[in-house]
């Protein structure tokens, strides 16, 4: 299949496009809504992966404070997020077409206009695209657990890209992370605890902010007993 839109970066089944470099591609099914949704909105939300900075005042028309939103999945949380917060501009990355196409059609058909889409391996986006010091904040919602204790050493919360979001903060920013696996959420106040640069927000976990709201996943796994995990850190002020 052919590229829907240029600046989503579409990869086909066939799987012959490959830059993804942090994530597993799971291309999943793209619904006929996602595929319009690719159309009609691609040209206004999406923006192209470019090895280098991007202006982001010149992006959004205005200078406000700046989300990045990591792996937002369907993208359900990100449109009620950046609906109910229109004074922040939102930077989603996420590498599945699918889950572009529902965020795409979500954000389209309701106007939102502090929201765009990069559809590229997030650890260049942050090395490339983004400037340091420019995020307000950085939202990383229930990331793939590799649930395998052999495979612990793929999960996306580590040391190193700690950091790096952490050298994308301003000072006074928040990381706000949240799991559904107990053990990654151990890990992830680890990683963090250990950052010098970081000061937890809560005595431990945090509870959930107002502004993320509950997905059907998440009300789901409550009513059956399973728990979630947020964590809210903040960068040290200069």
């Amino acid at each position: 299949m052919r590229a829907l839109w240029p600046q989503c970066d579409y990869s086909g089944p066939d799987g012959k496009h490959r830059r993804i470099k942090s994530f597993v591609l799971r291309q999943g099914h793209l619904s006929k809504g996602q595929e319009k949704a690719l159309h009609d909105f691609g040209p206004r939300y999406c923006l192209p992966y470019q090895p280098a900075l991007l202006d982001l005042d010149a992006t959004f028309g205005r200078s406000a404070p700046r989300v990045l939103e990591i792996g937002f999945g369907m993208g359900q949380a990100t449109a009620e997020i950046a609906a109910g917060r229109p004074d922040s501009d939102f930077i989603g990355v996420e590498v599945h077409t699918p889950g572009v196409g529902s965020l795409l059609k979500l954000a389209g058909e309701s106007g939102i206009g502090n929201l765009r889409i990069i559809q590229h391996d997030a650890v260049e986006v942050l090395q490339h695209m983004l400037a340091e010091n420019s995020l307000a904040g950085v939202h990383i919602y229930f990331p793939d657990p590799w649930h395998k204790k052999r495979h612990h050493k793929r999960r996306l919360i580590q040391s190193p890209f700690v950091q790096l979001l952490v050298s994308r903060l301003q000072p006074g920013g928040y990381l706000h992370l949240a799991t559904d696996w107990e053990d990654y959420a151990v890990q992830m106040l680890d990683v963090l605890s250990a950052n010098a640069e970081l000061v937890n927000s809560a005595d431990g976990y945090a509870p959930r902010p107002d502004y993320r709201p509950l997905t059907k996943f998440e009300n789901r796994g409550i009513k059956l007993g399973h728990g979630v995990w947020d964590l809210v850190f903040r960068k040290r002020q200069a």
